[in-house]
């Protein structure tokens, strides 16, 4: 029995990882969707995150029958207690990707970001995607160094964030209510996607520690 508990735990993490992945993927074209004003792509981002969710689904399914059935305590409980809060960050994740590409898609043609603040997206986008990486790689194999690194990161994502709220909200800029409202929820995805990493990397900490930081979860 306590092997193949075990073997249920480790397809656990298996499953985590996949779906992290598929998050990974999905930042990563909707950033390119977003850049680009690519809506073919944009549309298959968009219509893919329901993968995601069921994903998410049916790993806390398993999730929640293993407390039912093995009763795990210590190490164990903590591991599938992280699962289920980690798969609802992963979730989340995968629906702010989706918002990025629904703007690309709203405002095609057009670019949703002003020339001028075009670069500071293209960086938090390039950010969130190493972010998501590194998840992916903190989910296979535990690590206070990539935890570090997620939140390293997420400083400059939190940085730049609040220089896309100062330019649009400055006298000198000079586009229309719409642009603005584009930008800020832009900015927003973006760096909510960014705290969710961060969330995660705590969690992962808490496994690796047992120790619990109310901070940290998102």
């Amino acid at each position: 029995m306590r092997e193949l508990f075990q073997q249920e735990l480790a397809e656990l993490k298996d499953d985590l990882v996949d779906i992290a992945q598929s998050v990974e993927s999905a930042m990563s074209r909707a950033v390119e969707a977003f850049n680009k004003s690519d809506v073919q792509l944009a549309e298959e981002v968009i219509a893919q995150d329901h993968m995601i969710d069921d994903a998410v689904k049916e790993l806390d399914e398993q999730s929640i029958a293993i407390l039912a059935r093995q009763s795990p305590v210590a190490g164990d409980l903590r591991q599938v207690i992280s699962t289920l809060r980690i798969s609802a960050s992963l979730e989340r994740m995968g629906d702010l990707a989706s918002h990025m590409a629904q703007l690309a898609r709203y405002r095609f043609p057009e670019k949703v970001a002003p020339k001028g603040i075009r670069p500071t997206f293209k960086e938090m986008g390039s950010l969130d995607i190493e972010m998501a990486g590194l998840v992916v790689k903190l989910l296979e194999n535990p690590s206070e160094q990539i935890i570090n690194q997620i939140r390293d990161l997420d400083d400059r994502v939190d940085e730049l964030h609040v220089s896309v709220f100062e330019t649009v909200l400055s006298e000198e800029f000079g586009s229309g209510t719409a642009t603005v409202v584009d930008a800020t929820l832009a900015s927003r995805y973006l760096e909510r996607f960014a705290d969710h990493a961060v969330s995660i990397s705590k969690k992962i900490l808490y496994l690796l520690t047992g120790e619990w930081d109310p901070d940290g979860d998102e």
